[in-house]
Parts: C-alpha cells; structure tokens; sequence
C-alpha cells in the first residue's frame, strides 16, 4: 500500500491542502492520503489552536465522500508534543508493508534538517516537498550538507496549482468579518458559520 501523510494543524482545513493532497495522490500513484491533524505541534506554541475536535469535524466534512482521503487521530491521543518521526515510527510498525510518502509543502524543506531525527524520518518514509505552481523548486544543495546524500535522494519534488491560501488568512478574514467563500468546502463554511470556532467572544 502506498501511503501519504499529511500533517498539520488544519485550522482550518482549506482547499489549497485538498489540492496538496490530490496532486500527490494522482502524482505518486496513493492508494490513500491520510490527514493527520497535530495535538501538539513543536512549532505552534505561540497560539491556542482551534480544539481538536472542532480541527477533526471540518476534515471530516472537507474529505466527505472521498475513500482515498482518510483521517488519523494518532497525533490527537497523545498528551505531549507530536513529532514527525514518532508519527512515522508508529504508522510503519502498525504495518511494516506500507510505503510511506510524508507529504510536505517545499517552503518547509528548508527547515527540515532542523526536524527531530530528520535522518529517520528519511529512512521512514519518502519526502514529498509540493512546489505551488511556478515556484522556483527547493533547493538541495544546504540539506545535503546538513543531512547528507542519502538524505537528499530520498526526497521528491513534485508541483501542485499555484493556490495561495493559508489558514492564518482564513482565520484572519473570518475574525474581520470578510468572506471565506470559494477558499475552503463549503461544508467547512457551513460548518464555521455555524460554530463560530473563530469568531472573538
């Protein structure tokens, strides 16, 4: 079986990480894409995210009627920090047959070698880096000195619609009052519309 993972806090949910998650489907040949919305991201500490259960019911509604798109609450059970390797570690022993693609936006890339064991979650699964559209394509040559060769030819470059959207925005523009309309399904609308999850008081 051939797996994506793709993490992150998801809050919210928008179309640019379906696309994300469609252009690798289609791109690597994924039997599924699993979302994984993180509990405790390491880089994520200087804001409260939205509740996990409110991240996880907009995923819900974002992949609802999409068998290859799956959620994952591995990282949502644990109490403490989620880390990337620890994720992995745990998908590949729960089925050591899966090959498995960590799906990752390429302005992330840069900040890899500084990840926790960057060198396992290499030998874990293959790194995805997704350039959006005319973007020019990460560059590999700091990672292999950082991380070595090995590290760098376990990495794939691939090139997703140049969609510019990002859940700081969102959360920004529903805060402001302004309409979010066309950037996420409209069942996440809906759905925000309903329980206010941003909305100040």
């Amino acid at each position: 079986m051939r797996l994506g993972i793709l993490g992150g806090s998801f809050d919210p949910v928008h179309l640019g990480h379906l696309v994300m998650a469609e252009a690798c489907r289609e791109q690597l040949k994924l039997d599924e894409v699993w979302f994984v919305p993180a509990g405790h991201p390491p880089h994520k500490t200087d804001r409260e995210l939205a509740p996990a259960k409110s991240r996880t019911e907009m995923i819900e509604f974002a992949v609802a009627g999409i068998p290859e798109f799956q959620i994952s609450n591995i990282e949502l059970k644990k109490e403490t920090t989620s880390y990337t390797v620890e994720t992995l570690e745990q998908i590949a022993a729960e089925d050591p047959d899966r090959k498995l693609f960590l799906l990752i936006g390429a302005d992330s890339l840069q900040d890899f070698p500084n990840w926790k064991q960057p060198e396992r979650i290499a030998e874990l699964a293959t790194i995805v880096a997704v350039n959006r559209g005319r973007q020019d394509p990460p560059g590999m040559e700091e990672i292999e000195q950082k991380l070595g060769l090995d590290v760098v030819d376990r990495i794939r470059v691939i090139t997703m619609p140049g969609i510019e959207l990002s859940s700081t925005d969102i959360r920004h523009r529903i805060r402001s009052g302004h309409s979010i309309r066309f950037l996420v399904p409209k069942a996440v609308e809906a759905y925000l519309n309903e329980h206010q999850v941003y909305n100040p008081g």
